[in-house]
């Protein structure tokens, strides 16, 4: 698989804790989106580390396709 799976075209609206940390899904199959869960092995994809820069609620990216990963930027309105 070099090309992830779209787990959806819209973004993950999270709330995340300052100081905390995070790791993204980048291949899409995992079934505890926007979060990893080792559905990745076996796979060149491997989870990306995010820490909360504030508590609140964070926009995760969807459909893998983002730029600024792991936020969405909005790529998933060109898919």
């Amino acid at each position: 698989m070099t090309e992830p799976v779209i787990a959806q075209k819209a973004p993950y609206a999270t709330d995340v804790e300052e100081g905390k940390s995070y790791f993204w899904c980048t291949c899409g199959q995992s079934g505890k989106q926007p979060f990893c869960d080792g559905s990745h092995k076996g796979s060149d994809f491997a989870p990306q580390k995010y820490t909360a820069e504030k508590t609140g609620k964070a926009f995760f990216c969807g459909c893998k396709h983002t730029r600024k990963s792991p936020m969405c930027d909005g790529s998933h309105n060109k898919i």
